[in-house]
Order: C-alpha cells, then sequence, then structure tokens
C-alpha cells in the first residue's frame, strides 16, 4: 500500500502519523459524508415530495447544485488519502494549533492534506446549505390540499427541523475552518498565538485555539441532532405501521424534536469541559446537557408505547427500528454522566467517551438508515429486498455492536486516540479485551458487507413490486398511493388530496386494519 497510500504504511507496517490519519478519515466521513448525507440527504429527498404531495422538490437547480457540491467534496476528500504527504491527521474535530499551521515539520497531515480537508469541507457546507433550504421551501411551500402541518408524517417534520439546523448551524463550521485557512495560508492569527515549533518561538500573536473550538462545537453538537433526528423520524414511522397502531402522542413528538433543536443550540460547550472553562458558565452549559435529555425520554416513552400491545410485524426493518431504541437508551444514559462537568472531565479522554459517542450517535443513526433502507426499499427500486439476509444482517450487527462498544465503558484507565498501548505496562491488562472488541469489528464488518450485496443483488434480482400490490406495508402515507414506475412528477393526473392524518392504524371504525390520508371522512367522523 506504501506506493498507493503516500508516506503512509512505510515498508507494510502503519505509521503513528498515518493511524491518526486514518483515524482522521474515519471519523470526518463518517459522520459528514454517510451519516449526514445518508439520512438527510438521501432519505429527504426520496420522502419529502412523495409524503406532502409535491410534483418536485422546491428548486431542481439547488437540487442539482447541492448534488455536485457534495460530489466535488467527497472526491476531494477521497483523493487527499493519495497524496505524497498524507492526509489531514488531527482528528475529525482538527483543532488548532497543530493544524492551524502549514508546516510539514509539525506532522506529514498539516501540509496539503489539512488544506485539502478545509476545502472539501467547505464545500460540504455549501451542498448543506442548498439541500436544507431547499427542503424548508418545498415543505412549507408546496405540499398537497389537504396537508396542513400537523397531518405531515414524522418523517416530514424530523427532515424539517434537521434543515433548520443545518441552515442555522453549518456557516458557524465554515466560518471556523476558513479562519483556520486564513491562518494557514495568510499567517493570521485567529487560532494561534505564543507558538513554539523546534525550539523557536513564532511570530503568532493574539489568537486562541478555544475560538475554534466554540466555533467548531456551536455547529458539532447541533451536528449530532442533523444525523439522529431523521433517523427518529424514520423510526417513529417504521414503528407505527409495523405495530398497527396509532403513533403514540403525535402532537408531543413533534414538540419534542422542536426543543431538541432549540436545547441543541445551547450545549455546545459541555464538549469543552476540559479547555479551563469558568465552572460558572460550565454549569450553565450542564442544566442545558440535563434538559435535552427530558424531550428525548418523551420520544423513548413514546416509541416504547405505540409497539406496547401491538400487533407487531417483525421485518428486518422493525427490527432495526427497535434496535434503534435500544441503542439510544443505552448511549443516551452515558450521556447523563457526561453531560455533568464533575464528571466529563476525568472520563472526556477515555473509552468511556468512544461508547457513549458511538453507540448513541453512530450506531443508532445506522440503525435507524438500515431500517429507512429495508422499509422503503421497494418504493426505491420497485423490487423487494431479501429478508432472510435481512434478518442475518440484523442480528449479527446488534450483536457485535453491543459487543464491540458495551466493553469500552469499563476501559475508564484506556486514554483514547493511543496509537499503540504495548510500550505502558498500565494497559497490558486491557490487551484480551480489545482483541475481542477487534474480532467483533471484523465480524460486524463482514455482515455490511453482506447487506450490500443484498442490496445490489435485490436492486436487480428481486421480487417485483406490482401495481396492483404498491402498498405492501399497509401504509397510510402518501408515497404508496404513487405508481411502481418513476416517472417525473410522481403521480398521473390530479395530486392525492389529503384528509385525514398519517396514523389511522385499527382505529376501531369497521374492519380496516389502516385509512390512507386520501380516504375520506366517513360521516359522523372527525379529522384528528
Amino acid at each position: 500500500m506504501e506506493s498507493i497510500l503516500g508516506n503512509g504504511p512505510e515498508g507494510g507496517k502503519l505509521t503513528n502519523e498515518f493511524y491518526y490519519s486514518l483515524v482522521t478519515m474515519h471519523g470526518t466521513i463518517l459522520v459528514f459524508f454517510v451519516l449526514t448525507a445518508g439520512l438527510s440527504g438521501t432519505f429527504a429527498n426520496l420522502l419529502i415530495p412523495y409524503q406532502i404531495g409535491a410534483r418536485d422538490m422546491a428548486s431542481g437547480f439547488l437540487n442539482m447544485l447541492s448534488y455536485w457540491f457534495f460530489f466535488t467534496s467527497g472526491v476531494v476528500m477521497l483523493a487527499s488519502l493519495f497524496i505524497q504527504t498524507g492526509p489531514a491527521s488531527g482528528g475529525w474535530t482538527m483543532y488548532p494549533p497543530v493544524n492551524g499551521m502549514s508546516n510539514v515539520a509539525v506532522n506529514q497531515g498539516s501540509g496539503l492534506g489539512t488544506d485539502l480537508w478545509i476545502f472539501s469541507m467547505a464545500l460540504f457546507i455549501v451542498s448543506s446549505l442548498l439541500g436544507g433550504l431547499n427542503y424548508i421551501a418545498t415543505i412549507l411551500n408546496l405540499r398537497t390540499k389537504g396537508m396542513s402541518m400537523f397531518k405531515m408524517p414524522l418523517t416530514v417534520w424530523a427532515l424539517l427541523f434537521t434543515a433548520i439546523l443545518g441552515v442555522l448551524g453549518f456557516p458557524a463550521l465554515l466560518a471556523a475552518v476558513v479562519l483556520m485557512e486564513f491562518d494557514r495560508l495568510l499567517d493570521t492569527s485567529f487560532y494561534l498565538s505564543n507558538i513554539v515549533l523546534n525550539g523557536q518561538l513564532m511570530d503568532y500573536k493574539g489568537g486562541s485555539p478555544i475560538l475554534y473550538q466554540h466555533l467548531f462545537w456551536f455547529l458539532g453538537h447541533p451536528e449530532v441532532y442533523i444525523i439522529i433526528v431523521p433517523a427518529m423520524g424514520l423510526v417513529s414511522e417504521i414503528l407505527s405501521v409495523n405495530s398497527r397502531k396509532p403513533i403514540f402522542g403525535y402532537r408531543a413528538m413533534v414538540i419534542a424534536i422542536g426543543v431538541i433543536v432549540c436545547l441543541g443550540f445551547l450545549v455546545w460547550a459541555h464538549h469543552m469541559f476540559v479547555t479551563g472553562m469558568n465552572p460558572f458558565i460550565g454549569s450553565i452549559f450542564v442544566l442545558f446537557t440535563l434538559l435535552i435529555a427530558v424531550p428525548s425520554a418523551v420520544k423513548v416513552f413514546n416509541w416504547i408505547t405505540t409497539i406496547w400491545r401491538g400487533n407487531l410485524r417483525l421485518t428486518p426493518a422493525m427490527l432495526f427500528a427497535i434496535g434503534f431504541v435500544s441503542m439510544f437508551i443505552s448511549g443516551g444514559l452515558t450521556g447523563i454522566f457526561l453531560g455533568n462537568s464533575t464528571v466529563d472531565i476525568p472520563l472526556h479522554d477515555t473509552y468511556f467517551v468512544v461508547a457513549h459517542f458511538h453507540i448513541v450517535m453512530g450506531v443508532a443513526a445506522f440503525f435507524g438508515m438500515f431500517a429507512g433502507v429495508y422499509h422503503w426499499f421497494p418504493k426505491m427500486f420497485g423490487r423487494f429486498i431479501n429478508d432472510t439476509l435481512g434478518y442475518i444482517h440484523f442480528f449479527v450487527t446488534i450483536v457485535c455492536a453491543y459487543a464491540i462498544f458495551f466493553p469500552m465503558h469499563f476501559m475508564l484507565s484506556l486514554p483514547r486516540r493511543y496509537y499503540i498501548y504495548t510500550n505502558f505496562q498500565t494497559f497490558q491488562g486491557l490487551e484480551d479485551i480489545s482483541k475481542f472488541i477487534s474480532v467483533f469489528a471484523i465480524i460486524s464488518f463482514l455482515a455490511q458487507l453482506l447487506f450490500v450485496v443484498n442490496i445490489i443483488y435485490s436492486a436487480f434480482k428481486g421480487r417485483e413490486m406490482t401495481n396492483d400490490a404498491r402498498n405492501p406495508w399497509g401504509s397510510n402515507t402518501l408515497e404508496w398511493t404513487t405508481p411502481v414506475e418513476h416517472f417525473h412528477g410522481n403521480w398521473h393526473g390530479e395530486l392525492p388530496e389529503v384528509h385525514r392524518w398519517p396514523y389511522d392504524y385499527s382505529n376501531g371504525f369497521g374492519k380496516e386494519d389502516f385509512r390512507p390520508q386520501t380516504l375520506p371522512l366517513e360521516p359522523g367522523e372527525e379529522a384528528h
């Protein structure tokens, strides 16, 4: 690999520097290019026009620009893996002062690799802003006749709030990375002051690396909700459809998402308790961080109540949706610990944080994404995905997820982001548990390959869906009223008219198990 990946794996051995480059790429690509784009970008473009009864997004031109900015951003980020000095190696947060100086003497990844990282992120942010504005405009302006705001599915509500989060939060990150590039290329001092490099005092004066952290985390924590809120919307829909019950507390669910969005902008500095923050200021962020557990608990309670005594259909999508709730609870409980500054300071640079972050945001978000793919696969491709492979994918993935991240909660003495531990006698007792985690990580990776194979095979060879059975899950929402074949405009002739909310399941009127939104109200029946 040495000839392909620059100076990274010299002589076939992974160097310290290249290990940190891989960690940086892992975090950046997963957080922004997979989870953000995979949940917001993919499902927003698929479901918003379908579920609100629109022909298309508000602006096809903005949609096109958003896609090509995203595509170019991804190309630049992946290309940085192959430059001679190696990709960025400052962690996915890219904190200065190390990353604020374009000097290979600091480390190899601080050269061109960091410049490409910054350029890629700037393109990605432009893409996200264009997409978010388009989603908001579409939802507010293009709803079909009868589709009031409180007749929208929770998926659309979630995608609307996600777009608002992105539009308000991403400009702060854009400012952060642009100012860093000024420090690197123009020798400004936004983030740098009194830097000593190789025994020599540099000319930088007056800057503060903490300023970058404030700008980064002002987007960085809402980014957590930009990822998890769309998954919440997908899971809410899937749990209701496959429980054959109305979603419990529809308006409470909408309000809870709104409260999460508002509080999400008031908790960013809980990522910064170890910077020497004033304890009084820290206590304010502790308060808001603990408060955000309330709307999160409301959503968990409503999901559990929705499936309680429901007529459950355990499809692969339903299993992943239930798995999402499990992961969200497991990871969310540890967030209460880390939200307290007194506890967070000793835990901050340990594997406890790695376990919390990956379970509540990484794995839970992936489970939401998997649930969405399995549920809406027939709508995407006009064919059914293989359920047997889906069940294998779920059970292997959930076992591996807990086997990987649950033990990390007990590795409190082990610092995160260390390349190697064998030089420290203190950590040698954790070697067996590290091997255990590695084995399950490899098994989990193979399960995801099975998922990819299932998608590709089913998209071409899966059982075809027909127009006579275009609503395989018995769902009320509008996307299942469209013809199986894809064409611009979604519906032939007139757009559908909405008469009721999207969760009329087993409501006691007649023998119908579900009542689509397009079904007119019966005499004496009141709209929800």
